[in-house]
């Protein structure tokens, strides 16, 4: 065979696996941001009497889905849950304003109470924004913001300490010294811990509580987070690419964990900011918590 026709194979084959991966390519990037996967996980503890069960959302992003979100509500709604978690970055920080996410939270609001945690584009919205109005917003809608705060409720009998912290659960040195963490959050976390109710903490940044020694010094039971967007680009059999302070391919990206004295439960969310890469064979997540004994 000639050099000639070998390069014409070679270059045949090559558009064909380009016409074939454009458009495969492509529907992974589209279903990462229109279709919706709804994934449980039960979580076994001694202090739940009775069921509980609970939606986590987060990392909308303004993210709008079929029929004017008519579907993800839906979905939501038909768990049935206890209470919702809306865990931080409804919105994205360059949002021209919050109507699309406070349109969603008041959805929420009439399936479920609401409990809301402030993310790293809620804080970046207000600063750019130059105002706190967003914090006034979120609670006009009917959810319970939680930043710095804890609030105790009783769901189907099982008390349950419910509280959101955007801040690291440790000091630069990765211990929980309370003269180097700042922004009293060693106060915060002391008095948080300090009930035999079963304990959630909503931590928009997994990170807050991954690195140092967050997860033996404090006695949570639950963390609950998002922010990594599973990797934003799920890698076949390799998982999540990337996860903000825990770099490329990191251990805690999507799903529930054991780390020392609590668990750790990550929603891979439900869209995408503006990034470097898009999100790719990544479903967004309606995550459903149920409590158990």
């Amino acid at each position: 065979m000639g050099k000639h026709k070998k390069l014409k194979i070679a270059l045949a084959i090559l558009c064909t696996l380009i016409i074939i991966a454009v458009p495969v390519c492509y529907y992974l990037i589209y279903i990462s941001y229109n279709h919706l996967s709804v994934n449980s996980y039960d979580i076994n503890n001694d202090k739940i009497n009775s069921a509980v069960k609970f939606v986590v959302v987060g990392d909308l992003h303004d993210n709008t889905f079929k029929d004017d979100d008519k579907e993800l509500v839906n979905q939501i709604k038909a768990q049935n849950p206890d209470f919702i978690i809306a865990d931080g970055d409804i919105l994205n920080d360059d949002s021209p304003n919050s109507d699309i996410a406070m349109s969603f939270i008041k959805r929420l609001v009439k399936i479920a109470p609401v409990y809301y945690a402030l993310g790293n584009h809620e804080l970046e919205y207000m600063e750019n924004q130059n105002s706190k109005e967003l914090l006034d917003e979120i609670k006009a809608t009917g959810a319970t913001l939680l930043e710095m705060e804890y609030k105790d409720i009783t769901v189907n009998g099982v008390p349950i300490r419910i509280g959101g912290m955007y801040g690291y659960a440790f000091d630069p040195n990765g211990t929980t010294k309370r003269e180097d963490m700042g922004d009293g959050i060693y106060d915060f976390l002391k008095d948080f811990e300090d009930t035999d109710r079963y304990k959630i903490m909503m931590s928009h940044r997994p990170d807050s509580f991954v690195f140092g020694e967050a997860s033996k010094a404090w006695n949570i039971d639950l963390v609950v987070s998002s922010h990594d967007h599973g990797g934003q680009v799920v890698v076949p059999f390799l998982g999540g690419f990337y996860g903000g302070d825990q770099g490329y391919f990191p251990e805690y990206i999507h799903g529930l964990y054991k780390k020392d004295n609590m668990h750790l439960l990550i929603t891979s969310g439900l869209g995408s900011n503006t990034q470097k890469l898009p999100r790719f064979n990544n479903v967004p997540e309606v995550m459903v918590v149920n409590l158990k004994k």
